[in-house]
């Protein structure tokens, strides 16, 4: 059995919610730069230059790529024969607010969802964990800003909606969300499960690369028939009109019950930031 101190988790959070706000994934890099090449519309030409431009400064001068530092989703894969030793969870929250503080990150965090009193510190984090083989823990820090995120959706539908019914509520969803969520987006998918692993599963989707399908060749090719329909739609880069609503779609599926179909959808800006860690 090996054991990891809590400190060391602490240490690492603080690390990676400060690098994950500050660098976007090579992946969504290469996927915006793709989306310029093939972009005729001037205006949207003009957005995702810019955004070209923005995460540039940002690798270049370590610096937020957005002004909403989002509410920070950690994500633990914990080895089942290692032994954390300390609070877990007190951890993950103590390097929340030491990277939101050292990295100069704004605090978006309310203490409750009426009274509205800013905690002052970006904790609590929304803590995730998945028990796995072996004797290390993967920790992912993905800051999730929510001018995206109110415009997520899940719908509970019937089986005898079926396939169609997917992709209609996929494709509407994102339609509804206009400019909102600042696009091009990048949209989580998550089908099955229950009405909460659905939605878990629409967070999830959204960490994966988005030059990485699903593994299954069904889901693949759905990926890229809802992204094809999502671009066709018009929206474009910050709403303005274009080739490119959306970046990519990401689908993660889940067995579920006879009688159910639970769809969500969680959608992410192009800031969609995430760092991963294995210790």
């Amino acid at each position: 059995m090996r054991e990891l101190s809590a400190q060391q988790i602490t240490a690492v959070v603080s690390r990676l919610c400060v690098e994950a706000n500050c660098h976007l994934p090579q992946d969504m890099k290469e996927r915006i730069r793709e989306s310029l090449d093939r972009e005729t519309w001037p205006a949207a030409r003009e957005i995702l230059e810019r955004i070209t431009e923005n995460y540039e400064i940002a690798d270049t001068e370590n610096l937020p790529i957005c002004q909403d530092t989002g509410m920070a989703c950690v994500f633990l894969k914990i080895g089942q024969d290692v032994h954390i030793t300390g609070d877990l969870a007190r951890a993950v929250d103590e390097g929340v607010r030491r990277g939101y503080r050292d990295g100069y990150l704004r605090k978006s965090v309310v203490r409750d969802p009426l009274d509205r009193v800013n905690t002052g510190d970006n904790t609590p984090a929304i803590l995730y964990c998945e028990i796995v083989p072996g004797d290390r823990v993967e920790i992912t820090v993905a800051p999730k800003g929510f001018g995206s995120e109110n415009m997520s959706a899940i719908k509970m539908l019937r089986p005898s909606d079926g396939l169609q019914g997917v992709k209609d509520f996929v494709v509407r969803t994102v339609k509804d969300a206009g400019p909102n969520p600042c696009p091009p987006v990048v949209v989580g998918v998550g089908i099955g499960g229950t009405f909460d692993k659905a939605a878990y599963l629409a967070k999830k989707a959204l960490l994966r690369p988005v030059d990485v399908p699903n593994g299954s060749p069904f889901y693949a090719r759905l990926e890229r028939e809802l992204l094809d329909e999502i671009n066709a739609l018009g929206i474009g880069p910050q709403g303005l009109g274009g080739r490119t609503t959306a970046l990519a779609v990401n689908i993660e599926q889940y067995p579920t019950h006879i009688a159910g179909l639970p769809v969500a959808v969680n959608i992410n800006c192009h800031v969609t930031r995430h760092k991963t860690e294995v210790i």
